[in-house]
């Protein structure tokens, strides 16, 4: 075991399981005053409240030490406030096992909490073997999956993942090592309220059933923006401002990916003030030198 997986363990670990007697006497002093393991000697301790027991304050320090933000987490997670050290302890075991990094789980536990307490047989191995035979990445690689989406691992392979997958392979996502490694959003999006509603929106705006297809084929990420907050001022200030046509998005569905008030807007007043034509992607892609330049040279 590496000195810093060593000394967390020892920190976080080290105690005996806690008895229903010692439960019951939150209150003794003797059990406060006399270390049973280094966690007493962490400075963290001393914050806690005098009448957490022994054991709860252990969980907290443990969470605290992983880079956890433990009010939020069982806050979010209320199984954890029952959860014991040694579950918190085979989970993490079971996750380094996997490749997973002691200092990748501050922020893995603190998006998804629901982690520490989920059942390794029925749900995180399933989803390691989902990785594996689904998507064809190696063991070797898992880290880098899950560090991108944590919340692959808090959702259910039958009822989410395959399901998913099979919907986006349906549309044309033939890229296993894409879904992977740079959308697995996605896969954990729900086709029903998420996926599907969002196609239909694009298909609502005019364009066709497939060229909707082709818009997220090219921009996965269409699926994750909100209609309300992003499409909706997006296209209404592409249509009335710009006066843009649709084929101008079908080429280029990025542009739904520009902030609109940083980067739209304002490109295009200086195109408008300038008096001259660029097209969409250059306009938005650009750095802004490059616009600089753009707009000089075709000024003179």
């Amino acid at each position: 075991m590496p000195p810093a997986a060593a000394a967390f363990h020892s920190m976080c670990f080290s105690s005996p399981k806690p008895s229903p007697i010692l439960e019951q006497q939150k209150q003794n002093n003797l059990l406060i005053a006399k270390p049973k393991s280094l966690l007493h000697k962490h400075p963290l301790y001393q914050t806690t409240h005098s009448n957490i027991s022994f054991q709860f304050k252990e969980k907290i320090l443990c969470l605290e030490i992983m880079g956890v933000d433990s009010g939020r987490a069982l806050v979010q997670n209320t199984s954890l406030h029952s959860a014991s050290l040694h579950s918190i302890h085979t989970i993490v075991t079971f996750l380094q096992s996997k490749g997973i990094h002691l200092k990748d789980l501050g922020r893995i536990f603190g998006m998804c909490p629901t982690i520490l307490t989920s059942d390794i047989k029925t749900e995180l191995n399933p989803v390691f073997n989902f990785l594996s035979y689904d998507l064809k990445v190696p063991d070797q690689n898992f880290r880098k999956v899950i560090n991108k989406c944590p919340r692959l691992l808090i959702s259910s392979v039958r009822d989410q993942l395959k399901p998913a997958l099979f919907y986006l392979q349906r549309l044309g996502f033939k890229d296993l090592h894409a879904l992977a490694y740079q959308d697995p959003i996605l896969l954990v999006s729900s086709v029903e309220k998420t996926l599907i509603p969002k196609l239909d929106y694009l298909v609502s705006l005019g364009f066709s059933k497939a060229d909707a297809v082709g818009m997220v084929l090219r921009c996965p990420g269409l699926f994750t923006f909100s209609i309300e907050n992003n499409f909706k001022p997006k296209f209404e200030y592409f249509t009335e401002e710009m006066r843009g046509e649709l084929k101008e998005l079908k080429e280029f569905p990025q542009y739904f990916a520009f902030s609109l008030e940083k980067r739209i807007k304002p490109r295009h007043m200086e195109v408008v003030e300038s008096g001259v034509d660029v097209p969409l992607p250059l306009m938005l892609k650009a750095t802004d030198d490059e616009f600089r330049e753009l707009l000089t040279r075709k000024v003179s």
